[in-house]
């Protein structure tokens, strides 16, 4: 499988959500972009974070020195992000691929995040409960399926809110993989025990047909 895991918005949990996924199925793990914190990037949080020997995390496509929009960052660097210059790196393994902030997100004058989405890719959203995310995930959702693409799961983020949760799903009908609590830290014990919860359902998207 390849797994693109996005977001409603920027700081929603992608970075968690990919390390257990990463995690349950001891997958490889590829972030395209990255925007700041090189030398505290979201690989380099993923490798802290699982504890499996399987895992090969790839290098960026692009590493950008300011925290910022993509395209932004770019130009800070005197660079133009060229979607032919971001390669899939190769493998016969189950592959994470991360995105940076929500689909819309620039990466140049004029292709965005959801431009790197590839047909043979199980999208995974992660949502994150906030005033307006409920807006916000209907949004990401209806864009993806404007392209053409499925969500094949969604991932909710923070406390729980029931009511929030059940009329995302029963409106979309999208499969929820799990939820992930606030938790005080995240090391690779949390880690694994979400991966262990969480394993059967990202498994099954394996058998989905999106």
């Amino acid at each position: 499988m390849k797994i693109f895991v996005t977001g409603i918005s920027t700081d929603v949990g992608k970075t968690i959500a990919s390390s257990i996924i990463v995690e349950a199925l001891e997958a490889d793990y590829w972030k395209p972009i990255q925007a700041g914190d090189l030398d505290n990037s979201d690989s380099h949080k993923i490798q802290s974070r699982i504890s499996n020997n399987k895992t090969k995390i790839f290098e960026n496509s692009y590493k950008l020195n300011t925290p910022a929009s993509p395209h932004l960052a770019a130009e800070i660097d005197g660079i133009k992000i060229k979607l032919n210059q971001i390669q899939e790196p190769k493998t016969k393994n189950n592959l994470v691929i991360e995105g940076a902030g929500g689909i819309f997100v620039p990466l140049n004058d004029e292709e965005t995040i959801i431009d790197l989405i590839q047909p043979d890719y199980k999208i995974v959203v992660v949502s994150r409960h906030y005033l307006g995310s409920i807006n916000h995930t209907l949004l990401t959702i209806e864009a993806i399926q404007n392209r053409g693409f499925k969500v094949a799961g969604i991932i909710f983020s923070g406390s729980e809110n029931k009511s929030t949760e059940s009329l995302i799903l029963n409106k979309t009908g999208i499969n929820c993989i799990g939820r992930i609590d606030e938790e005080l830290y995240f090391d690779q014990n949390v880690i694994k025990e979400y991966a262990d919860l969480f394993r059967d359902n990202i498994l099954a998207l394996e058998k989905s047909k999106i």
